[in-house]
């Protein structure tokens, strides 16, 4: 049975009966977190883009071993024939650019770039996702830790904290790096190159993202639902995984995102300066290292590698601002 509805002159005005009959034909849906944190970050179209590329490397540097055998490639191969040998250059222009080497080729060498591009993303994504988790881990264990107990174990690790920080890490890692050779831990050749610099990268880094979490920590302890758990009885060990750390995720991720492209600066340039990924291995620190000496000869050599970081890096970075931006609206 249709609600009545009240005429008054030439307007009429449905009962709210009616107004609720006629909402029930669509239901209602709501929707979660994710989903409206999800529809934030489609509409910022440079954040999709740069997940986009940043999806793309990821696929590369994951299905480099395969790529390379599907197109025959080989990051180490010898060219000689590319190459002049009066000029040491490669023939042709645009770096000796062809349908069989659409990147051209290096100098004196003739090793194909496209290939050694490809060889090299899996290393600087591989020591920049590993450093990245490690001090992920360290860092939200003791952000955690130190802005829910607060007191002495606060002082004690904020200490640490700045202890970490004031060390200067990038001449620490050099000597590590330069130190460890040959064979050690079990290890030996790249394994052991990759290992140390996710080792230094990782284990020296995790102040900054303990500040974060530790700061984060300080503001949810205060929060009704941690004085809720708190009043049926839950102790520390439950309100920190339970309570705090889901709350926790939003920045942690965001962080992450933005902490991957300054390791991945940071392995590029150990392998720049020689004490990073060593030869024959292709790194894209270690391609411009070899190309600072043959720039001259072939501009692109230096360019190409170049631009992969660059592209790598601003790609992680407009990911990691989208990411922020959605999860955190007001903070922008």
């Amino acid at each position: 049975m249709t609600a009545p509805i009240e005429t008054t002159g030439s307007a009429a005005t449905a009962q709210p009966e009616a107004v609720l009959e006629g909402a029930g034909s669509k239901q209602i849906e709501g929707r979660s977190l994710g989903r409206i944190a999800w529809t934030r970050f489609k509409r910022d179209k440079v954040a999709m883009a740069g997940g986009v590329v940043v999806v793309l490397l990821i696929l590369v540097a994951a299905l480099s071993k395969p790529i390379q055998a599907v197109f025959g490639l080989d990051p180490n191969a010898f060219n000689q024939d590319l190459v002049d040998p009066t000029l040491l250059a490669p023939k042709g222009s645009f770096g000796g650019m062809s349908w069989d080497h659409p990147l051209g080729v290096e100098p004196q060498t003739g090793r194909d770039i496209l290939a050694r591009i490809i060889e090299g993303s899996w290393v600087s994504l591989v020591v920049a996702a590993g450093s990245t988790l490690l001090s992920v881990v360290i860092g939200v264990i003791m952000g955690v830790v130190a802005g829910f107990y607060g007191g002495w174990v606060d002082s004690a690790i904020s200490r640490m904290m700045d202890t970490f920080l004031a060390f200067p890490l990038l001449l620490f890692a050099i000597s590590i790096s330069a130190s460890l050779q040959g064979n050690a831990f079990g290890l030996e050749g790249l394994p052991l190159r990759i290992a140390v610099l996710i080792f230094v990268i990782g284990f020296f880094n995790w102040p900054y993202m303990g500040r974060i979490v530790r700061a984060q920590t300080m503001s949810l302890r205060e929060r009704e639902f941690v004085e809720a758990a708190r009043s049926l009885g839950a102790r520390g060990p439950f309100i920190l995984f339970r309570e705090l750390l889901p709350n926790l995720i939003a920045p942690i991720l965001v962080y992450s995102t933005l902490l991957i492209p300054t390791n991945i600066l940071f392995e590029a340039s150990l392998s720049f300066l020689g004490v990073g990924i060593a030869p024959p291995q292709a790194s894209w620190g270690g391609m411009l290292s070899t190309a600072v000496d043959l720039y001259q000869v072939d501009p692109m050599f230096m360019i190409i590698p170049g631009m992969a970081i660059f592209v790598t890096v601003l790609a992680f970075n407009l990911l990691g601002d989208g990411l922020r931006d959605a999860l955190d609206p007001r903070g922008k």
